[in-house]
């Protein structure tokens, strides 16, 4: 569902006060399945086109402390963020929470684990199970979390395939490389994965907040970075949050 269709019309800035600017956001994985419509609807409202790139939190982090030219990185949690403030490449004291994440096993509607439920995980009919790379995605520390409080970490551990991120992962369990995948509610609920498969919520109790940070960094457009983060701030945003498998944070 797209933003501009949730929101209901965007009031969109006047051709003569429109600005062709640019505004370059890093965003964690979980987030490709939204940003397009956050992207489409954030430019007709400011007459700013956010560039966007996809990766783990870990992998981005990485690249904007080596130097990759970014406004705005929207991490999947606080830690990766927060090596950005430490390294003093932004004026924020601390990152900015945008969002909270949820986790969920999904499987193809076609797969043997149907229907699917968190038993299956342990059964003999698993023989494999993907999840993104815990030291660089945080759906992968809470994916491993998870699967240790189940008390079944030591049973599948064999059966794991690991991906770079939550991405990844769900295109390892949409492809058939791996039977299900623990992935983001975010990619669960997009068109596709619903079409093609179906999951169930991992109970939030069993792994740490997936609290998603944001950092506007010290560029030429950090005022415009810091208007599409108050943006996503905003009783507009958040408020439908929820259709994209997100929670607000405010």
């Amino acid at each position: 569902m797209a933003l501009l269709t949730v929101f209901g019309a965007v009031r969109s800035v006047p051709l003569f006060a429109q600005v062709a600017k640019e505004l370059r956001v890093a965003a964690a994985t979980d987030l490709q399945p939204v940003m397009p419509a956050f992207a489409a609807a954030y430019e007709k409202k400011t007459g700013v086109k956010l560039v966007v790139s996809f990766g783990s939190s870990g992998t981005l982090a990485t690249q904007i402390l080596n130097g990759a030219p970014v406004d705005v990185f929207l991490g999947a949690d606080f830690t990766f963020p927060e090596k950005i403030v430490a390294a003093g490449l932004t004026d924020m004291k601390a990152p900015t929470p945008y969002a909270k994440g949820a986790l969920v096993l999904w499987a193809r509607k076609d797969s043997p684990l149907q229907p699917i439920s968190l038993e299956k995980i342990e059964g003999s009919e698993m023989q494999s199970l993907a999840i993104a790379d815990e030291l660089h995605a945080p759906y992968g520390r809470a994916a491993i979390a998870a699967l240790q409080k189940l008390k079944v970490y030591e049973k599948v551990k064999a059966r794991l395939v690991t991906a770079e991120n939550v991405g990844q992962a769900g295109q390892f369990a949409e492809s058939g490389n791996a039977q299900a995948g623990l992935i983001s509610l975010t990619l669960a609920s997009s068109a596709h994965f619903k079409e093609v498969g179906t999951y169930v919520l991992v109970p939030t109790v069993t792994y740490p907040e997936i609290r998603q940070c944001a950092v506007v960094l010290k560029t030429d457009r950090k005022v415009e970075g810091q208007k599409f983060l108050d943006w996503m701030l905003s009783a507009e945003v958040q408020g439908h949050l929820k259709d994209f498998g997100l929670a607000p944070v405010r």
